[in-house]
């Protein structure tokens, strides 16, 4: 999944309607003693030596690349969920996509966890005196030219969110445990003027909705597991 490809343009497709290939890959999940803040605080005090899985997705926009930054807000519930969003229909970009609150570097932003608790407050009215930052994962390049960084942090449970409607169509959390079991892991591909995409898929039953978390927000939480099962 990590070669690159010279750019071409994808059409539109559903990810929804494209089957998994094989079936996943019998890692073990990271253990829900390894999930509990202090243990979260100390994997990020000490981090393991790891290698990211996916580092850069081939290209699909012919464009300068550009700095941003993502948060991956850890919700302290007694059991700990993930903060997603679902962006809005009519960006021009990832268009209805899940995805993390975040976007892209300003100036003004002193480094990317700055970016991302900027971001998230534009985005979805998290206040960052609720956030503890606990550090960032390697950049993570996506097919749009954009050199993203995910900055993980803590999250109190409880925070007034509010979705900014010009880029935010839904907020929901995802259970943390369902993020670091691998069997949820899937992979897709696309083929397309004889290039070949592949990218994880990871849809979480919501009640009777089907969260359909793909692309490189997926590939940044494979990668997390990956930091968090090292």
């Amino acid at each position: 999944m990590q070669k690159s490809a010279a750019p071409f343009t994808l059409p539109r497709f559903d990810p929804r309607a494209l089957p998994f290939v094989g079936e996943p890959d019998g890692l073990p999940p990271v253990a829900d003693a390894a999930q509990t803040v202090a243990a979260l605080r100390q994997r990020f005090a000490a981090p393991p030596h790891w290698v990211p899985e996916i580092q850069r997705e081939p290209k699909f926009l012919d464009r300068a690349p550009a700095h941003a930054a993502v948060l991956v807000p850890i919700v302290l519930h007694a059991r700990p969920t993930v903060l997603l969003t679902e962006r809005t229909q009519h960006l021009s970009t990832h268009s209805g996509q899940v995805a993390f609150p975040g976007g892209r570097s300003d100036p003004q932003d002193r480094d990317a966890a700055a970016t991302a608790l900027r971001e998230a407050h534009e985005e979805v009215g998290l206040d960052s005196d609720g956030v503890e930052v606990l550090g960032s994962l390697p950049a993570y390049v996506t097919g749009s030219s954009f050199i993203v960084t995910p900055v993980v942090a803590l999250v109190r449970p409880g925070a007034r969110l509010h979705a900014n409607p010009d880029e935010v169509a839904d907020i929901f959390e995802v259970p943390l445990q369902f993020l670091l079991d691998p069997a949820h892991h899937r992979r897709q591909a696309f083929e397309w003027q004889g290039q070949r995409r592949e990218w994880y898929a990871m849809p979480y039953q919501d009640g009777g909705r089907t969260r359909f978390i793909w692309g490189a927000t997926a590939g940044m939480l494979r990668n997390f597991y990956r930091f968090m099962s090292a």
